[in-house]
């Protein structure tokens, strides 16, 4: 790797997320809480001036004229650099507002990675507080380097290699010839969709602000709420459907979405395996919880419905929000729960998890082991979507299930020990790599929060919800001793 290259894109990408961090001061002005201004401010010039002298730190004639020739560790360094380097960033404001750093870092962390676990435990902050909480998920949504793809001519060509290191799916899939134009696309998708939801948020009579933090924090699969006990604080099914539709919206693959609104056909759907497979676990999975429910409270059927398929949907897609308390639901709809936590939402999505598409691969990889057990010479090809997937990628997929439940496994029991408590270190640990946010526990649960983990349970936390969302594969890389070859000369 070449350190003049590290060094300029990580100065490009500070001084941008300094501008990015100044955002909420619009809020603090709006609602005249003038004592917010700093707090932003501050961490703006901070990051603008590290970018700055990052820059400042190569020598000129070592300056890269463009990133156009970045290598694939590079790519992968920078990007990992990146999501840490906007965490801490990110988390500079809350220490502003008294939060213990490591507590500022765990909520910022939270935030960018969309996990929405919080360590709140109360919510009587200003506005911009708020705002910034919700910006950073929807920020973190599609991913911050691909909003700089998007926008910054010096990624316009190297974006690729960034790309695909941010969003790791299991099959690389653009729909548009050049990346940047992909990357623009996406963002484009992204906002109308989310304006929409505001929209119709507003519309259901919440409160303006609210609205505007929901819409954000829905459409990136985030689930931080300004309202204590999340969407079930309103009080309202309208609110509840339509967070419930615009949640299983988070959870499709964008580039789907896309060919959907570009051909006008919302047929293409129901032609994708992934969707349909995504669609139809849902559906299962929220009628089988909805059954349960009948026979174990006291609810309407439309209520057990509703909650059902509300929870279902956000913990599928890694949102997090709540409609009810389902820490009280009975043990049967609690562990058909904790099952839908390992499910993921479709690929290239804001949802967090495995993804829908490795758990196919994995399937039909399995079966198609089993038949070459019965007939060793037959040639099984696993197709997705009537395209083969390659022998490299079927390994590729294996192995990142196989890291996903090492990783998963190693930090539940670690945090099972520290905590003195398996319900919260397994839940804790699986809601933290999918990003999910709350966990089944009534510590842990959707009324509850983090603040009371040990400071070690955090710190391992805070590493599942970067890794979690980088999708395990730039931290793996950091693994091999020859990624650390470091180049000084272009």
């Amino acid at each position: 790797m070449r350190q003049n290259y590290l060094a300029y894109a990580t100065g490009i990408i500070l001084g941008y997320i300094g501008i990015v961090i100044l955002v909420p001061i619009i809020a603090a002005v709006f609602y005249k809480e003038y004592t917010s201004i700093i707090p932003f401010l501050s961490a703006g010039l901070f990051a603008m001036l590290g970018g700055f002298l990052v820059k400042k730190s190569i020598k000129p004639d070592e300056i890269p004229e463009n990133l156009n020739d970045i290598k694939k560790a590079e790519a992968l360094f920078i990007v990992a650099s990146a999501w840490v380097i906007f965490g801490l960033i990110a988390a500079i404001p809350y220490l502003f507002y008294n939060l213990h750093p490591l507590n500022a870092l765990f909520e910022a962390v939270s935030g960018i990675t969309t996990t929405g676990a919080t360590i709140l435990t109360d919510f009587n902050y200003p506005h911009a507080f708020f705002f910034w909480r919700a910006l950073t998920q929807w920020l973190g949504g599609l991913g911050i380097i691909v909003l700089f793809i998007a926008i910054l001519p010096q990624f316009a060509v190297a974006g690729r290699q960034m790309f695909f290191a941010e969003a790791p799916g299991p099959i690389e899939d653009k729909f548009t010839p050049r990346i940047r134009n992909t990357a623009s696309a996406l963002w484009k998708i992204y906002t109308v969709i989310t304006v929409i939801l505001f929209i119709l948020l507003v519309w259901a009579n919440m409160p303006c602000f609210d609205a505007l933090c929901t819409a954000l924090t829905t459409l990136s699969a985030g689930g931080f709420s300004n309202n204590a006990n999340s969407i079930m604080g309103y009080n309202s099914f309208n609110i509840c459907w339509i967070v419930i539709i615009f949640m299983f919206i988070s959870g499709i693959n964008f580039n789907l979405l896309y060919n959907v609104i570009h051909q006008k056909n919302i047929l293409l759907l129901f032609k994708n395996q992934e969707f349909k497979t995504y669609l139809s676990l849902v559906l299962l999975m929220s009628g089988l919880i909805a059954i349960s429910l009948h026979f174990h409270n006291a609810e309407s059927a439309f209520e057990n419905i509703t909650n059902s398929l509300f929870q279902v949907i956000s913990i599928t897609t890694s949102t997090g929000a709540a409609s009810v308390d389902f820490e009280k639901w009975n043990f049967t709809s609690k562990m058909l729960l904790f099952m839908v936590m390992f499910m993921g939402s479709c690929a290239s999505s804001a949802g967090g998890g495995i993804k829908m598409a490795r758990w196919i691969v994995v399937f039909k990889s399995m079966k198609s082991e089993l038949v070459k057990i019965l007939h060793p010479n037959a040639i099984v090809n696993i197709k997705l979507d009537n395209k083969t997937v390659t022998p490299e990628v079927s390994k590729q997929i294996v192995v990142f299930v196989f890291f996903y439940f090492l990783i998963l496994g190693v930090s539940a029991v670690i945090i099972s020990i520290i905590e003195q408590n398996s319900s919260v270190g397994m839940t804790s640990a699986l809601s933290s790599i999918s990003n999910i946010g709350p966990g089944i526990s009534h510590l842990t649960g959707p009324m509850g929060n983090y603040a009371h983990l040990a400071p070690l349970s955090k710190i391992i936390m805070i590493f599942n919800m970067l890794v979690g969302r980088l999708e395990l594969i730039p931290f793996l890389v950091f693994l091999q001793p020859d990624f650390w070859s470091l180049r000084k000369n272009i």
